[in-house]
């Protein structure tokens, strides 16, 4: 599946319909139960409960008006990043907000004057969390962006692989042994970042090393690797094959293959460079 197909999904989750099944029926309870007026905790839970409701289900529904207009206007366009994504995550950011608000007028705190009597409080709670707040805003940052996607593969320091997911503090990576790499948001705006889907390529590089005494015969490699590639169903080989020096060591040297696919895919490029390592490797092995 796409990502622009998984970027237009827009289906109205169950709890929206719960959040105003349970409104209305707080509606009519305090219309037909008069004695919940003269009762001080049934009403300040009451009155909690619509502090929460009313603007998770508004926000709610601007939610699905956005993003119903937003995969309107791209219904026949391929869309770069995670724009969709980014509104579910600011989404669950207010619903967070709007229900600690809730809570304190269920418990009968006054929001203003408690957030007012913590203001030092709070902000040493800032201090302490500075990396992940840091982090949040950085992972917002990257979903309203089109620099990055779910599903790109990318190159952050020494870890390369692909994107599973962006959550608000991290780049969730799943790198090419499977294992799942946690890179913290606010790394992309202070590493460099290589993004290698952004211009999906035909040609892909094979890189390997040779010991000296065997790379003297580069030429026989060459041989055979091109009667490797002759028969490839996946490779276009209309050009000759190209077997680079990229560095001469003290007991080694590292050549460079330039290789034509007949897809963009990532994964086959993978395979077929796997299949040229292993073809190396025999080739190493008898002599």
């Amino acid at each position: 599946m796409s990502n622009n197909s998984v970027s237009k999904k827009s289906n109205v989750p169950f709890y929206f319909f719960l959040k105003l099944a349970l409104a209305i029926a707080l509606f009519f309870l305090v219309l037909n139960v008069n004695e919940l007026a003269e009762r001080k905790w049934p009403l300040q839970l009451i009155t909690g409960a619509w502090t929460f409701l009313l603007p998770s289900i508004f926000v709610s529904i601007t939610r699905f008006i956005i993003i119903a207009f937003y995969n309107a206007r791209h219904k026949k366009n391929f869309v770069r990043g995670n724009f969709v994504l980014g509104i579910n995550r600011l989404t669950a950011v207010l619903n967070a907000m709007i229900f600690g608000i809730a809570i304190m007028i269920a418990l009968g705190i006054n929001p203003k004057e408690f957030l007012t009597s913590l203001t030092i409080v709070a902000m040493a709670i800032a201090v302490i969390f500075r990396e992940y707040i840091t982090n949040m805003i950085s992972g917002l940052l990257i979903m309203f962006s089109n620099q990055l996607s779910v599903g790109d593969r990318i190159k952050v320091g020494d870890n390369k692989g692909r994107v599973e997911d962006i959550t608000l503090s991290n780049i969730v990576l799943k790198n090419e042994e499977d294992d799942i790499v946690l890179i913290p948001s606010n790394l992309f705006f202070i590493q460099p970042v290589t993004n290698l889907s952004v211009h999906r390529s035909k040609f892909f590089y094979v890189k390997f090393e040779l010991p000296l005494q065997v790379a003297t015969r580069s030429e026989e490699l060459g041989t055979e690797l091109r009667e490797l590639f002759r028969t490839h169903p996946e490779l276009d080989m209309e050009h000759e094959l190209k077997l680079r020096v990229e560095e001469i060591g003290k007991d080694f040297v590292r050549f460079k293959i330039e290789l034509i696919a007949k897809s963009s895919s990532d994964r086959l490029h993978r395979e077929i460079e796997n299949e040229v390592l292993k073809q190396i490797l025999v080739f190493q092995s008898k002599h």
